[in-house]
This record gives structure tokens, C-alpha cells and sequence, in this order.
């Protein structure tokens, strides 16, 4: 019986570290990154479509294409974090989502500057 008791107790043991292991472990700040960088890129895409769409709107499917480049830009940090994000550093992510946060910047600057053209004067 004593054997069964301690066998009991182990197990009992065991499960509560692993329990508090799991609660008291931190999110990986490298992980942490690259999440943050994919949420960026995924929030600039859908940015530089919103901006695509209202160029568009206002110039024609056959005007010049200034999303294009930032399109492009964004594909190549996607591509560079597929290929480099394991290894990077957390500064090397901190740089690519301070990049995507500036092209973020521009192409709202850009769509302020669509909107109040699209504006009747007053």
C-alpha cells in the first residue's frame, strides 16, 4: 500500500511542475518578434490594398502604381524573414518591423492626401 502511496504522490508531483512549468514560462521574446513582424506585414498588406483600391478609385485602373513598390518591399521582408527569421537577432526583427511600421506610415500619409483631394472645397 505504501508503494502504491508514494507511486500516488510522484505522479501527483509530477503533474503540479509540469503545471506551474507550463503557467510560469514566458513567451519567447524571439517568437514574440516574429509574430509581431507577421502581424505588421499582414496589417500593411491589407493597408497598401486599401490604398491600391483607393488610387484607383480616384485615378484608374491605368495610372501609375505607387503601392507597387511597397508591395514588392513588403514581399521582400516576407521572404527574408522566411529565409532569415530563424537566425536573426532581436534587433535584425526590431529593424525589418520598424520598416514595415515606416512603409505603414507612408501609405497613410498618402491616403490623407487621397481623402482630402477627394473632399468637395469648402
Amino acid at each position: 500500500m505504501s508503494t502504491t502511496l508514494l507511486i500516488l504522490l510522484a505522479a501527483v508531483v509530477a503533474i503540479a511542475a509540469s503545471v506551474l512549468m507550463i503557467r510560469s514560462r514566458q513567451p519567447d521574446p524571439r517568437q514574440r518578434a516574429v509574430r509581431e513582424v507577421l502581424d505588421a506585414a499582414d496589417a500593411l498588406e491589407a493597408r497598401l490594398r486599401t490604398a491600391r483600391a483607393e488610387i484607383e478609385a480616384i485615378a484608374g485602373e491605368r495610372s501609375e502604381d505607387p503601392v507597387g513598390e511597397a508591395m514588392r518591399e513588403m514581399l521582400r521582408q516576407r521572404v527574408w524573414l522566411r529565409d532569415h527569421g530563424r537566425d536573426a537577432t532581436l534587433s535584425q526583427l526590431t529593424e525589418v518591423r520598424n520598416s514595415i511600421d515606416a512603409a505603414r506610415g507612408r501609405i497613410e500619409q498618402q491616403l490623407t492626401r487621397i481623402e482630402r483631394a477627394r473632399a468637395p472645397m469648402a
